[in-house]
């Protein structure tokens, strides 16, 4: 903290409350209220990032969210904005956009290839010979972008709100504060949005001192009806005054009547040799720095003067202690404002331009101006270069608001031309610069508004633009040799743009096009405004000829994140939801229902393997409460079922259950489930837990077309369901029940109603994952004294709860297909082995020609695979199956089986590999291939004895 100031008042440090972290692997102590730049400049450091493209060392250059020269990411997180980001204590933060960290970054060698890396050269070069443009087109990709994404970022949602009030006001500057003291006096509804983390503007830093925003701001914080936003960028214009303010905590959607914009305006760098080394910076950066979190950037700094309130800036830096050694006039500033300069102490340079900044060790050591009335060159020392030369209107709102800008010669800027309904600008953007202007000028606006909304008010006589300029004409230097930079973001520079007008693209949209001039992350802030500048120099024309690109939202990057917001969607809870997290439970989403997933400590391969050896070897208990269940009563139930379902349901006997699976029209599989015959007209569904909504709404539909006399009855939410399987499953349900459990009176498939627990109950005898199983149906009310007595019963022969992980693994040791993961939205039932079910031979039914049709032109299949080899373990989900280096499947299911030893699973691919060489190639997501060997299915219990059991003592696993 060697360079910290002494303390001031108002300064936004707490200097009593400090933690560490650490930048590029140095410790740094920053105090509470510091953002990642005050902290790491306090320490020493200048250097902080590495530039774009040719990977430049650099530094602070607007300290104000207003330029990506300082983005840093973490383990977790990309792209952070060091200069207004709180640091977190023992966070490790690095550049972005370095190969072998800041100091060491071997990117710097680009800058050797900088001949050959014009502009625009992506889209002329590498073409030729056309082979190698697979490899170009690779790398360039890979080096293209800012930062890494983290995937093991967290996922954070945050809310997205919705405001209303009669006027909002864009921007807490003088003009702002001003506006909002009128409007809330008056009665109205306010909201007061600043992006700053404390409103004010630049009365807190640069202008007026904080004297005069603690005026401000007292004045407005006694009124009841202004709500102050701090810490919110307006990002973008929508209809009907719709504006959306980004915050940390998230979007506030701000619907207003009237809105009044008093955005201030962009401080803009020069251009010359050299002017992105570290230390070179705009004043505004330097001032902030100082007066708000107490650091010394440099130890001696000179002061490039465009305009004459420049020399006003440089007398308060040195009053809050920064060293200026000099003042360079680049002939704008004025003699009145020099006198000043001079009285104060400065060393004066009058009429000069500026020839190059010099380095030492990558750094800024010295800046070289020559007079223009002598000629004569001189070399100033100094490690700190502040460009005070003009300013760009903040104007992005209102162009997408519908104003029209021009630009103004005197004033070197451009202002509001015309403005549309209920939309009103105030402050330094209309071109007034005193305080006391931009305070009647902001009160101006205000009582604008209110006669909008019919409200009467005192008029306030506005005040006139300023009549001197406050930005130079053209501070733009070129040189000779070396980089004069444009657009930092994107490492542009003078000649870039006069390549660009060479080619042709004159038009200043399409010079934005094609050198990408304002397209980083700073959206031309610093840059447009030069950019235009050149360009007009380069082709005879005037500023305002040339016009200005058009801005369109967002005027600053939001993160995706909070452009999603938070999640708004139902999520249902089984009875047993209470139960599972006092039980340990970890829960996740399945589809619209939280559900366990495993129980207990340790990790979660640990935690499946737990329930896995309970399943296989003892007895297992899990909640099927989200299955759809539906009840069928009428003369035409059956006809009902056989039109709904493929199947044959002729044969089926009461007392008895059937897989059944569903298709659309197309032939398309949509659901599956099983049906349970307990009358004659009497049926008992169930579905899949994700479309038990959508069967029953087809089942009603299709009774409805064909008159049939059914009653449909939905218990998907009144009742709940369990399911206990095992080998001593029959012996736990056995302790509960009166329902005779034996083979011969229960036989596998089997369906009957009795009591479990001393409630009624269906029982049906299925095997889903493989082993004796039984699945219990009550009421949902019933459900948990049930499992309570269940999971009682079976303590003894060591009952163990698995979850919906554990299930799959079980289901897909037995090749059982999940209907919406192994399938997809074109998959039908020939292609995972369903075509011999289906009841061709039935008159009619849903799907029934288009069925006829597939059968003969299936291309796909669902196939098994085994792999040994280790880095199997790296197949997931979705990997893509590869044959002669074409995509010809993906994966569906895979996992561990500890019974086979081998990482097994499921892979949706062409027929020909299907029944071709018996391996097939898996692209895994860090590129490598591996081969894995296409089995038989099922993996586990080949004679089904498991599930049939007809002795309890089975064990065959074959």
């Amino acid at each position: 903290m060697r360079n910290r100031l002494p303390p001031v008042a108002g300064e936004w440090i707490d200097r009593t409350q400090t933690f560490s972290f650490t930048y590029e692997g140095e410790q740094v102590t920053a105090c509470a209220g510091d953002v990642i730049t005050s902290a790491v400049m306090a320490s020493g450091r200048r250097t902080l990032a590495r530039s774009f493209k040719y990977h430049r060392p650099r530094g602070v250059l607007s300290f104000a969210n207003h330029d990506a020269n300082v983005l840093v990411e973490t383990a977790t997180q990309t792209n952070i904005r060091a200069d207004v980001s709180a640091p977190e204590a023992g966070a490790a933060y690095r550049a972005v956009n370095t190969w072998g960290g800041l100091h060491s970054d071997a990117g710097r060698l680009l800058g050797l290839c900088a001949p050959i890396l014009p502009v625009g050269f992506y889209y002329k070069a590498f073409y030729r010979p056309r082979f190698l443009f697979p490899w170009w087109e690779k790398l360039i990709r890979h080096m293209a972008g800012l930062g890494r994404v983290a995937t093991a970022l967290p996922a954070v949602r945050t809310p997205r709100r919705h405001r209303w009030c009669d006027v909002l006001v864009i921007g807490a500057g003088a003009s702002g504060l001003a506006a909002a003291r009128v409007l809330g006096a008056a009665g109205v509804r306010v909201v007061l949005a600043d992006e700053q983390a404390r409103p004010g503007g630049s009365l807190l830093h640069l202008r007026a001192g904080d004297d005069g925003a603690r005026a401000c701001l007292g004045a407005v914080s006694e009124l009841a009806d202004v709500s102050v936003l701090s810490g919110h960028c307006a990002a973008g214009w929508y209809a009907e005054h719709g504006v959306p303010l980004v915050g940390a905590d998230g979007i506030s959607f701000v619907h207003a009547r009237a809105t009044i914009v008093a955005t201030g305006l962009y401080e803009q760098p020069a251009v010359f040799r050299n002017n992105d080394l570290p230390g070179v910076m705009l004043t505004g950066a330097a001032a902030r720095l100082a007066r708000l979190y107490g650091v010394r950037p440099f130890r001696a700094g000179v002061v490039l003067a465009g305009h004459p309130e420049a020399c006003a800036h440089a007398i308060a830096l040195r009053t809050l202690g920064l060293p200026i050694v000099a003042l360079v006039d680049l002939g704008q500033v004025g003699g009145a404002a020099l006198d000043l300069a001079r009285a104060a102490g400065l060393q004066v340079i009058a009429d000069a331009t500026v020839v190059e900044a010099r380095a030492q060790r990558g750094e800024l050591a010295a800046i070289t101006v020559r007079t223009r009335d002598r000629g004569l060159t001189q070399t100033l020392e100094c490690d700190g270069v502040l460009m005070s030369v003009g300013w760009a209107p903040a104007a992005g709102l209102l162009v997408q608001a519908g104003a029209r800008m021009r630009y103004d010669a005197t004033l070197g800027q451009s202002v509001p031309d015309a403005l549309p309904p209920g939309v009103f600008a105030a402050g330094t953007l209309n071109g007034v610069f005193a305080l006391a202007d931009r305070e009647a000028d902001g009160a101006a606006a205000a009582t604008a508004a209110l006669a909008y909304l019919g409200r009467s008010a005192k008029a306030v006589q506005r005040p006139g633009q300023a009549a001197v300029a406050h930005s130079h004409a053209h501070p733009i230097y070129p040189h000779p040799r070396g980089k004069a930079f444009v657009d930092f973001d994107e490492d542009l520079t003078i000649g870039d743009l006069h390549t660009a007008v060479r080619e042709g693209f004159d038009s200043i949209e399409l010079v934005k096009r094609y050198s990408t001039i304002g397209m980083g992350p700073s959206q031309g802030k610093t840059s447009n405004m030069n950019g235009v500048r050149i360009v007009a120099g380069i082709t005879g024309q005037t500023v305002g000829a040339i016009g200005t690109t058009t801005p369109r939202p967002f005027v600053h990057p939001v993160p995706m994140g909070q452009l999603a917001g938070r999640r708004l969607r139902r999520v249902w809870r089984t009875p047993l939801h209470d139960w599972h997290v006092a039980n340990g439970a970890h829960m996740k989403e399945a589809g619209t229902w939280l559900r366990p997933s495993s129980y207990g400590a340790g990790s979660i391969r640990e935690r499946c393997e737990r329930e896995y050896r309970a399943v296989r070897d003892a007895v297992g208990l899990i909640d099927v409460s989200t299955l759809g269940k539906i009840e069928i009563f009428g003369a035409d139930a059956q006809a009902l079922l056989d039109y709904a379902y493929p199947v044959s349901f002729a044969r089926l006997v009461t007392g008895m259950t059937r897989y059944v699976f569903m298709t659309d029209g197309s032939g398309t599989l949509i659901d599956d489930g099983v049906c349970a015959r307990l009358g004659a007209d009497h049926f008992y569904v169930t579905t899949t837990s994700s479309q038990a909504q959508y069967v029953i709404r087809q089942l009603e539909l299709y009774a409805a077309q064909l008159a049939l006399d059914v009653c449909i009855i939905e218990r998907s939410f009144t009742g709940g369901a369990l399911n206990l399987a095992g080998p001593a499953a029959r012996e736990v349900l056995a302790e509960l029940t009166d329902i005779d459990l034996s083979a011969d009176a229960m036989p596998y498939l089997g369906c009957r109603d009795g009591e479990v627990g001393g409630v009624p109950a269906r029982v049906m005898r299925v095997g889903f994952v493989g082993e004796l199983g039984y699945e219990i149906h009550v009421d949902a009310h019933a459900l948990t004294p049930v499992w309570r007595a269940v999971h009682e019963a079976g303590r003894a022969r060591g009952l163990t709860p698995f979850g919906v992980d554990t299930q799959r693994l079980l289901r897909l040791e037995k090749g059982h297909v999940i209907v919406g993961h192994d399938t997809d939205g074109t998959t039908n039932p020939h292609e995972i082995g369903l075509g011999r079910a289906i009841a061709a031979t039935k008159p009619r039914f849903v799907g029934k020609h288009a069925l006829a049709l597939l059968g003969s032109r299936a291309t796909r299949s669902l196939v098994g695979f085994k792999v040994y080899d280790p880095r199997a373990r790296g197949i997931e989900e979705c990997h893509l199956v590869i044959d002669d280096e074409r995509i010809a499947g993906r994966v569906t299911s895979v996992a561990w089986s500890p019974q086979q030893g081998a990482v097994i699973g499921l892979a949706m691919v062409e027929s020909t590999l299907a029944t071709g060489a018996g391996r097939l190639r898996i692209r895994l997501g860090d590129g490598t291939v591996v081969t894995v060997e296409v089995v038989p299915l099922p993996f586990y219990d080949t004679g089904n004895t498991r599930q049939h059991a007809p002795d309890p003592g089975a064990r065959d696993v074959t």
